[in-house]
């Protein structure tokens, strides 16, 4: 079976980051993974691109999602602190099956790349799966590609992620996607969070 996914893109504003972080570092991290079938959790900041934050989830399956385990802290039974901050938040969730290659898990990487295709049918699934390999998987830089697939009941959203070494340098083919080049509507590069907060103490020290 294909694992699972959830990914996150989050934009506090600015008054609200500190609490964000917070709120995210101290109680939704550990809330998450005490569900059985998290797999992963693993955070980012955007340096190019928006929105600023990227969480992303391995999960052993998609049903995870579906579990009264993970039923019995979301949605309206979250924490009042996850229901206030996540009200001021603007969010893009995302969620679904590793259609490509499908069990590969999250490593920490120095940067990641995230490509989304939005509302295609879902028979475009190998001309984005062939895209995103053409692309990325013979860069030196380039540790792992994946692809996921988000079924919002208007189309699919494929979401391309890339884990690398190093900054991937380079144009992007757009040819490689065929038509599907038209839905591509996000391309962010995204570095750890704990090592962004790590640069930023070294530099108040």
């Amino acid at each position: 079976m294909n694992k699972g996914f959830l990914l996150v893109l989050m934009q506090p504003p600015p008054t609200l980051e500190e609490e964000f972080n917070a709120w995210y570092d101290t109680e939704h991290i550990a809330e998450r993974l005490a569900v059985p079938g998290f797999e992963t959790d693993l955070r980012y900041v955007c340096i190019d691109g928006a929105p600023r934050y990227l969480a992303m989830y391995d999960m052993a399956s998609p049903d995870v999602l579906n579990s009264a385990a993970y039923l019995k802290v979301a949605f309206g039974n979250a924490s009042p602190w996850t229901q206030r901050v996540t009200s001021r938040v603007r969010i893009y969730r995302s969620f679904g099956e590793q259609v490509y290659p499908g069990t590969k898990l999250t490593g920490r990487a120095a940067r990641v790349l995230v490509l989304r295709f939005r509302a295609l049918p879902s028979a475009t699934q190998d001309t984005i799966i062939a895209g995103m390999r053409a692309n990325f998987e013979s860069r030196p830089q380039t540790l792992q590609v994946r692809v996921f697939a988000f079924d919002t009941g208007a189309g699919v959203d494929f979401l391309g992620f890339v884990e690398a070494r190093a900054a991937l340098g380079g144009a992007l083919n757009l040819e490689a996607f065929g038509d599907c080049r038209n839905a591509l509507d996000l391309v962010n590069t995204y570095a750890l969070y704990l090592m962004i907060r790590l640069a930023a103490a070294v530099r108040t020290c």
